[in-house]
């Protein structure tokens, strides 16, 4: 570390929101007023000895993350989450999101890996939700009906999926682009299989979609997303068969297993298949409400979740490549060991 150097201001202020600290709570901790801590989140500084340690200590970050040359930059691509979250849930889940975009950018720009293979297919240009994720399949290849593993996928196209606790189970997931262009899905390490995988079909939807293509300010980009994702998951020419015998919270079971999507999400399907009707839906709907499955489907029909592999693959091949120990592997993404391991799931 160079003595007078100056520190990010953009470093500290992620560090604070990762920790999940306000402005003010922060300062007290550190024993300086709140509009010091705003100058030192908002102007190069240079700060005595004393207080870095002690920013370094209530942060539990090495000296070296806060002089990283990575900013905070807003993700372009919307949550899937539920309507009610805190803006601190937010703000630390947004922190996360940062720090992993700048830790991989510095990954690739060591260790760089084929641009991601992401097909444009806006719905002015395919008619649909339904229609982009269809003619989506079709460029990708993938095989007609369940799809086994939807990370493995996604994956082999060079899509990052990156899993971390979000520290609320109310956001389920989050897109982002690194600098270079990489797109990265993330997921809620708390949500069980079947939701992640959705998901996951939802953030590809907007990766497909939205990302590099113009919308009007009026289009419900969410709801294209879930409709591109259900059709993802269970298209319609395989999912509609599945009904023949007809819908009931029991072949909703069946089929959750099948399917690897939730009950709700298989009603939802066939309601939007218009296989049920409207009044049908709603006693379906009270039939799950009285079970006591409808936040909670039973745990014997879980979806195991599909576990991250291409991130770890890269940093295996970084270590090995240039001999990091553990220790030099940690220091290269500016972290303690026990957070890169937890982190990376290294």
């Amino acid at each position: 570390m160079t003595k007078g150097q100056h520190i990010n201001p953009e470093m500290l202020r992620l560090a604070r929101e990762l920790r999940g600290e306000t402005l003010t709570d922060f300062a007290k901790l550190l024993g300086i007023s709140p509009a010091y801590q705003h100058k030192l989140e908002h102007d190069p500084q240079v700060i005595n000895p004393d207080l870095q340690k002690a920013i370094c200590k209530q942060l539990d970050l090495p000296e070296s993350f806060f002089y990283e040359t990575g900013e905070m930059i807003p993700s372009s691509l919307i949550y899937r989450r539920r309507e009610k979250v805190t803006a601190k849930d937010l703000s630390r889940i947004e922190a996360n999101v940062n720090l992993y975009r700048i830790g991989i950018e510095k990954l690739l720009t060591t260790f760089p890996i084929k641009p991601a293979d992401i097909p444009v297919i806006p719905v002015v240009k395919s008619g649909s939700p339904n229609e982009s994720a269809k003619q989506l399949r079709k460029i990708w290849k993938v095989e007609k009906g369940v799809i086994p593993n939807l990370n493995s996928i996604l994956e082999a196209h060079n899509i990052l999926h990156v899993s971390f606790d979000f520290g609320t189970d109310r956001v389920d997931g989050k897109s982002a682009y690194t600098s270079q262009g990489q797109p990265i899905i993330f997921t809620n390490s708390r949500v069980l299989g079947d939701r992640q995988r959705f998901t996951l079909a939802y953030q590809l939807g907007h990766l497909v979609m939205h990302s590099k293509s113009e919308f009007t300010f009026d289009t419900d980009i969410s709801h294209e997303a879930n409709v591109f994702a259900a059709e993802f998951l269970m298209p319609e020419k395989e999912v509609a068969k599945d009904f023949q015998e007809g819908v009931t919270v029991p072949v909703l079971a069946k089929l959750k297993k099948k399917w690897g999507a939730s009950m709700i999400a298989v009603l939802y399907r066939a309601h939007d298949l218009s296989i049920l009707t409207d009044n049908q839906k709603r006693y379906l709907e009270q039939q799950f409400n009285q079970l006591g499955i409808r936040r909670r489907e039973p745990v014997e029909l879980d979806i195991a979740r599909e576990q991250p592999l291409l991130l770890r693959e890269i940093i295996t091949k970084l270590k090995s490549k240039q001999k990091l120990s553990l220790k030099q592997l940690a220091a290269f993404f500016n972290l303690h060991e026990k957070e890169f391991l937890e982190r990376y799931n290294y």
